[in-house]
């Protein structure tokens, strides 16, 4: 009895150390395999970070080109947008939006903000917007995004000046149209930064109103 009780007492002594040999072992290689990529990586690792683009592009610009984004209204709703060099010249959070057209005057060559307007084209005086649009000094890119209604004052005058300045689509302008858009005073060529949805119950996004827009890209210094 004695010889089988040492025998038992050993063999459990055994086994005890067979285990904690085993799980000593199991835990040293799970933190090997835990940190190996680390080692791997070394010192020269680099981290992967997103590319943080002016006003939000889906890509950069080359150098001696300005970034822009211009956001059309909502409906009536939410007012539109105007980034330019990653600078927010209008905005419904900075409060300096209104329903009809909303106009921005930027420097072509340094991309210095000139002014920022906004014209009601629905109950507004439509001889302001052609003042103001006679008096847009040479060299100057002019930024535009409706708000609500952008046509309901628009008159034969005002479309050749926003013509002129590279539009495609003022002819066609009309009550609650959707429209943003980057030209210059006096643009030889049509620009082709625009875009405009026509308001029509059957295609319109919003009771109304068709659905906003936006127009981003890189415009050349001196381009115009």
């Amino acid at each position: 009895m004695r010889v089988s009780g040492v025998l038992r007492l050993l063999a459990l002594v055994f086994a005890l150390v067979a285990t904690w040999i085993f799980i000593r072992s199991y835990v040293s290689l799970t933190m090997k395999t835990i940190r190996l990529p680390r080692w791997l990586a070394g010192s020269d690792s680099k981290e992967i970070k997103a590319v943080k683009t002016k006003c939000g592009l889906s890509k950069p610009c080359p150098d001696n080109f300005f970034a822009f984004k211009i956001s059309s209204g909502a409906a009536n709703v939410v007012g539109p947008t105007m980034c330019f060099e990653n600078f927010v010249i209008m905005s419904p959070v900075k409060n300096n939006v209104g329903r009809g057209l909303n106009i921005a005057l930027v420097n072509g060559t340094t991309g210095t903000v000139l002014t920022q307007k906004c014209f009601d084209m629905y109950s507004g005086d439509v001889k302001l917007l052609v003042k103001f649009l006679k008096e847009i000094p040479e060299g100057t890119l002019v930024l535009v995004a409706s708000y609500d209604d952008p046509g309901t004052k628009m008159n034969e005058e005002t479309r050749k000046l926003l013509s002129s300045l590279g539009s495609s689509y003022a002819e066609q302008l009309g009550f609650r149209d959707s429209w943003v858009f980057l030209g210059a005073k006096n643009l030889k060529d049509k620009s082709p930064f625009e875009q405009f949805l026509k308001n029509h119950p059957d295609t319109n996004k919003y009771d109304g109103w068709p659905e906003l827009l936006e127009l981003e890209g890189c415009v050349p210094q001196k381009v115009f």
